[in-house]
């Protein structure tokens, strides 16, 4: 069976993201930076709302995300968890450990993103004096390691350009398996040249942000190509911010009033427009913001651009019907999972899942079995 063919029998999924307090591009952060009330109501609401996990994120600055989603996982039932997490600060063989003990709480709920690091300022708050590209070489290191931890049957050394480990084993392995071995999933991020070869290796989900189709018909197709190399299957993930409103108009009214306000408190916080330049995915965003502000049916590259293609910000823009119609256009290209998040971040997610959510299901689900009976 083709790899589009295996992609059509998918079941596409739905991930958000929650934060320790209200926060976005057009709210600016008020009270203490951990929320345990607001954690609980917006993991809760993810769950309400139909979507299948929820991104917990990273930052040099924020509440500890490993804390967060054991607490997150605590206060629901059935919602599942990507785990924001560095490499280079805890120490593979430890880390292989507390993901383990996480898995096994939370009922094999538990996915890691692993992220290298676009940014040297943001590395070194916290130690880290690698360069971009030594970043992937030890993550790729790292997650050799890790999975040593969660399979070998008796205590091994290893010994690496990063790491030394000497009889490292695990008592605790994680609940989920992959082909029959103790595995947690593996979401991975990046899109340069060092990036991918490791993505090639380990991704079970490559994650992209919300580029034009192009970019994302381009990167895919170099991610699929390192993946067979290894005589490995990849699934794909794209991020976007989705405007919605009940006719295309108000949607857009309600697009411009998101990025007048940004603007306004960017001016008022002191923020120019930088933004992690060492990061791939973040000039990707960029070199589409600069093709037009509005792409293909509904992207929208405003906000991004505003602020530098700082992590994922470019939306989709319209009414739930239209914007369902844009989301497939990316699972035709094999994506399956979707991070959606918005801008109201605790409101929009109850939104989502009142008919985006629901509608992009029935337009994947009509597909797959169109393409079922064609075959």
């Amino acid at each position: 069976m083709s790899q589009q063919s295996q992609q059509q029998d998918s079941v596409v999924e739905f991930i958000g993201m929650i934060q320790g307090q209200k926060v976005s591009e057009i709210h600016p952060a008020k009270g203490p930076s951990l929320d345990r009330d607001y954690v609980r109501a917006f993991a809760q609401a993810h769950e309400t709302a139909g979507f299948d996990r929820v991104l917990v994120p990273h930052h040099s600055t924020s509440p500890d995300a490993t804390l967060t989603v054991a607490y997150a996982a605590s206060v629901t039932e059935r919602i599942h968890f990507m785990l924001a997490h560095r490499p280079g600060f805890v120490a593979p063989t430890l880390a292989a450990r507390q993901f383990a003990s996480l898995d096994q709480f939370s009922g094999g709920r538990l996915a890691v993103h692993y992220i290298s690091g676009g940014s040297d300022e943001e590395q070194r708050r916290d130690g880290d004096w690698l360069d971009h590209d030594q970043r992937y070489a030890r993550t790729d290191e790292y997650l050799e390691v890790l999975h040593k931890v969660w399979t070998a049957e008796k205590p091994f050394d290893h010994e690496g350009a990063h790491y030394r480990f000497q009889n490292a084993f695990s008592e605790v392995r994680p609940l989920q398996t992959r082909n029959g071995r103790p595995h947690v999933p593996v979401y991975f991020g990046g899109a340069s040249e060092a990036a991918i070869p490791v993505a090639g290796k380990y991704a079970d989900v490559y994650a992209l942000w919300g580029e034009s189709l192009d970019q994302a018909r381009e990167l895919t197709a170099r991610v699929r190509a390192e993946a067979a190399k290894h005589g490995r299957s990849v699934r794909f993930s794209v991020s976007f911010r989705p405007i919605l409103a009940q006719t295309e108009e108000a949607a857009w009214a309600r697009a411009e009033n998101i990025l007048a306000e940004t603007k306004r408190l960017r001016v008022v916080q002191g923020y120019n427009r930088g933004g992690p330049q060492q990061s791939e995915g973040a000039k990707r965003l960029l070199a589409a913001a600069e093709k037009g502000s509005r792409l293909d049916k509904r992207l929208w590259t405003a906000v991004a651009q505003e602020i530098g293609g700082r992590s994922n910000s470019t939306a989709l823009v319209g009414t739930p019907e239209q914007v369902a119609d844009a989301l497939l256009d990316y699972y035709d290209l094999g994506v399956t999972t979707f991070l959606i998040r918005g801008f109201d971040p605790l409101e929009d997610a109850l939104d989502y899942g009142r008919e985006l959510i629901p509608r992009t299901r029935e337009l994947v689900a009509q597909r797959a079995a169109s393409v079922r009976k064609a075959a």
